[in-house]
This record gives C-alpha cells, sequence and structure tokens, in this order.
C-alpha cells in the first residue's frame, strides 16, 4: 500500500521560507502571489493491507518521528 504525508506549518506558525520564496517568485515577475507556505511531501509504501491498520501506523510515525505536532499539521493520503 502506498501512503503520502504531507506535512505544513501550522496557521498562525510563522514561514520564513515560505516569505523567500514568495520573494523570490515576485523578483521572477510572477505578481499577484498573496502567499506562500512551504511544506514537506513524503511517500512510504507499506507491506500493509488493512487501511486501518496502515493509517494507524502512519499517524503513528507522524506523531513521533514525520512531523513537530507542535508547529506542523499532517495530512495522509492512502491508496
Amino acid at each position: 500500500m502506498k501512503a503520502q504525508v504531507f506535512v505544513t506549518l501550522k496557521q498562525g506558525v510563522l514561514d520564513p521560507q515560505g516569505k523567500a520564496i514568495q520573494g523570490a517568485l515576485g523578483n521572477l515577475g510572477f505578481q499577484g502571489v498573496s502567499e506562500v507556505r512551504q511544506g514537506k511531501f513524503i511517500e512510504i509504501e507499506l507491506k500493509e493491507s488493512s487501511k486501518e491498520k496502515a493509517r494507524k501506523q502512519l499517524e503513528s510515525m507522524c506523531e513521533k518521528l514525520l512531523a513537530n505536532t507542535v508547529v506542523e499539521d499532517y495530512h495522509i493520503e492512502l491508496e
């Protein structure tokens, strides 16, 4: 089973890298970009047939390693 994990900063947490990307886009002529928030995308292949078990395992991975849940949110998609 393939999983995709998206990790992003929580709303209200400053994102200096996102601001730098926003500025660079403006410098390259891309006008009208009002906000940029950056994050991480992680693809994981699991040897699990149950989506429920896979989701629980992935949530545990996110809570323990993949996301800093104090300042980051995560979203899991399973295929």
